[in-house]
């Protein structure tokens, strides 16, 4: 798997329609993996092929169920809206536009078909995170970004990056550990007692805004939380409610 490039919105190629795809073939597996792999390398919800510069229609996508607390991965080939019901105004940002998010009308529900990547035909009825990000990364597909739904690039608001968070925290974290080994008290003092230390005191410490993404390889699901709250509100997490 290879992490691509991902092209960012001066690129003309985020205007162009995409082509169905014709065959799901061994070349086309090697694109979803490496799609995949961009993906969460950018710290991503949802790719769409033309961000990475190949116009097929394929998209992926990862996200954290709600209820369930499962990592659920869908990967669309030649994905079409059928059907769209209600409306709210949805906070997101995109991986090719970075460091801004805008508020966008969005469907509640969405009913879309496709492929899957054995290619199997499938068809999805959903709500919530996934007809959220199926709507922005079908999008994509069709040349349009999310500024598209904007009155002006005025309603833009500028957010730090995952990347730029995790680096302030670490930075925090090291100075917080810093500070810790400061109090350590001096050897053969025997009368001082020995510091503890409470494991959530210690990640308060550090910045309780810390991005669940550098928790280790067995937090995936607290990995793919983050990265919809990123994609939802920037380094805000805020939540955002139907209207």
């Amino acid at each position: 798997m290879t992490v691509r490039r991902i092209l960012t919105r001066e690129n003309p190629r985020l205007r162009m329609k995409s082509a169905k795809v014709k065959r799901v073939d061994r070349p086309m597996q090697t694109l979803i993996d490496d799609m995949i792999e961009t993906m969460r390398a950018a710290e991503g919800v949802g790719l769409a092929a033309p961000q990475i510069g190949v116009l097929l229609r394929v998209i992926v996508c990862e996200y954290v169920d709600d209820e369930t607390e499962e990592l659920h991965q869908t990967v669309l080939i030649n994905p079409e809206v059928l059907a769209k019901e209600g409306e709210w105004m949805a906070e997101e940002g995109c991986l090719s536009i970075p460091g801004y998010v805008g508020t966008v009308p969005r469907a509640v529900r969405v009913t879309v078909k496709g492929k899957d990547r054995k290619g199997k035909d499938v068809r999805i009825k959903t709500d919530g995170q996934l007809a959220h990000i199926l709507q922005h990364e079908i999008d994509h597909l069709d040349g349009i970004l999310f500024t598209d739904y904007l009155k002006s690039l005025d309603e833009l608001r500028e957010v730090e990056s995952p990347r730029k968070r995790r680096r302030r925290a670490s930075a925090s974290g090291d100075s917080a550990e810093s500070a810790l080994s400061d109090e350590t008290p001096p050897a053969g003092d025997e009368d001082q007692p020995e510091d503890t230390i409470d494991p959530a005191a210690a990640e308060a410490a550090v910045g309780s805004s810390a991005p669940t993404v550098g928790r280790g390889a067995d937090d995936e699901p607290g990995r793919a939380r983050q990265r919809y709250r990123d994609f939802c509100c920037g380094a805000r997490g805020r939540r955002i409610t139907c209207q």
